[in-house]
């Protein structure tokens, strides 16, 4: 998990200080609207993966996911932590099950 706040970190400098050559920064420069659909993209890649690829393939379109989630957020200004901690929240409520 110290990776992805890492990440989320990195993610946070791309689109307050935009590089050059940076992917998280053209992606960004793009906008939310073509973020979101970038995300619904790598969303439909992990549904395909998970049905008919190897174990390899799901988790690489996973990470994209993940990524691309954490960019879309950004954009929106939702903070990463505040989706952990709805999760946890949500998990208390339940009593702790998964």
């Amino acid at each position: 998990m110290d990776y992805l706040k890492e990440l989320w970190s990195i993610i946070e400098e791309r689109i307050r200080n935009p590089k050059e050559g940076s992917y998280t920064s053209s992606l960004a420069s793009r906008g939310v609207a073509y973020t979101a659909r970038k995300f619904g993209e790598e969303s439909i890649e992990l549904i395909v993966a998970s049905l008919n690829e190897s174990d390899k393939r799901v988790i690489e379109e996973a990470a994209d996911v993940i990524y691309h989630l954490m960019v879309l957020l950004a954009l929106r200004g939702v903070k990463f932590e505040d989706v952990v901690d709805e999760l946890e929240r949500r998990a208390r409520h339940r009593g702790g099950k998964k």
